[in-house]
């Protein structure tokens, strides 16, 4: 199976993407608060690349995110702190490694044992369950319900030294995740590994039977989409400054996690950073409306799967395609590559 080549227009839109996230913090330097909710945009949209992986291309519907982010937040936290005494930037790719192994295992599982989608969400629904229970109960080492505190990455320091608040320095720091996370989503879609996903999310059966390891790569897809949602809970700690197993909760991660990238559009290169600031976005603007926010949000998630099934993106794409259409001559060749 030979890799393809990495779409130009691809890196050009990651590229453009990358500056429109990095020149966003400098309109908000002063304000705290908008720098905490971008913050937040920004470790959801990590975690919507990585569901975006098992899911979106191998219908692998994990429903235990909550509990792999925050696995990895424990592991790296109470490493560096408790048992190691080093600095827990050396343990970043511990937590990740850790939630990346559960994640294959899962997969692997699965794959081994044929299961669809709907069984993988109950599979992984009962892990969620379980975990947190399991970070509640190991109270000596996590902290309980209670949390465990957690002493940061050092960024107060950092942020001193340039004369910002911790805020603004974690906002690039998650920039730059989101960047490499995005890139390498589309160098492996790009590859060998995206035509071995299309093959199995189409029909894995048939896929096995033109020599496909199809339980390799799920487990592989399973890794790394795990892998990154452990690099989202592990950065959710350094903007809490605490792992706290309700932060962690299914309906706080997964459930909002699941809304974005259907929102934004599964399977999309972009989708899963759209899907989070749509969301975001309308959180925020209907924050003054006090209690009926959950019910008007709603009504609007209602209205965007309605109209936008396949989410914004592919919208926006086929927008952008009809503009750079029309101002080119007619007889001007494009290559077809949609963000």
């Amino acid at each position: 199976m030979t890799s393809l080549p990495l779409p130009r227009t691809e890196r050009t839109w990651t590229g453009v993407m990358a500056v429109v996230l990095a020149l966003a913090p400098l309109f908000v330097l002063e304000s705290t608060t908008y720098l905490r909710l971008y913050n937040q945009f920004l470790i959801f949209a990590l975690l919507a690349i990585g569901l975006n992986i098992a899911f979106g291309h191998t219908d692998q519907l994990f429903l235990f995110m909550g509990a792999l982010a925050g696995g990895a937040a424990y592991v790296m936290a109470v490493l560096s702190q408790d048992v190691l005494g080093i600095s827990p930037w050396l343990l970043i790719p511990v937590g990740m490694a850790a939630s990346g192994v559960l994640g294959a295992l899962v997969s692997w599982v699965s794959a081994k044992r044929n299961l669809g989608v709907i069984l993988i969400s109950i599979l992984t629904l009962n892990l969620q369950l379980a975990l947190t229970e399991a970070y509640v109960g190991l109270r000596s080492i996590t902290g309980g319900s209670t949390g465990y505190s957690f002493g940061g990455l050092g960024l107060d320091s950092i942020g001193s030294m340039l004369g910002v608040n911790r805020f603004a320095v974690l906002s690039y720091l998650l920039i730059l995740f989101v960047v490499l996370a995005q890139l390498v989503y589309v160098r492996l879609i790009a590859g060998k590994y995206g035509l071995a996903f299309e093959a199995i999310r189409e029909d894995d059966l048939a896929a096995a039977s033109i020599g496909i390891d199809v339980v390799r790569y799920k487990t592989v897809a399973g890794f790394l989409a795990a892998a990154l949602i452990g690099l989202g809970g592990i950065m959710m700690a350094e903007f809490q400054g605490t792992v706290l197993p309700g932060d962690y909760g299914f309906a706080a991660i997964d459930v909002m996690v699941l809304i974005m990238l259907i929102v934004g559009g599964i399977r999309t290169t972009f989708g899963p950073v759209v899907g989070a600031a749509v969301v975001f976005a309308i959180e925020e603007l209907l924050s003054p409306v006090g209690q009926w926010e959950t019910a008007i949000f709603g009504a609007l998630l209602i209205v965007l799967f309605l109209y936008f099934r396949e989410g914004m993106m592919p919208v926006l794409s086929d927008a952008i395609d009809r503009l750079r259409d029309g101002n080119e001559p007619p007889s001007a060749g494009t290559s077809d590559g949609h963000p």
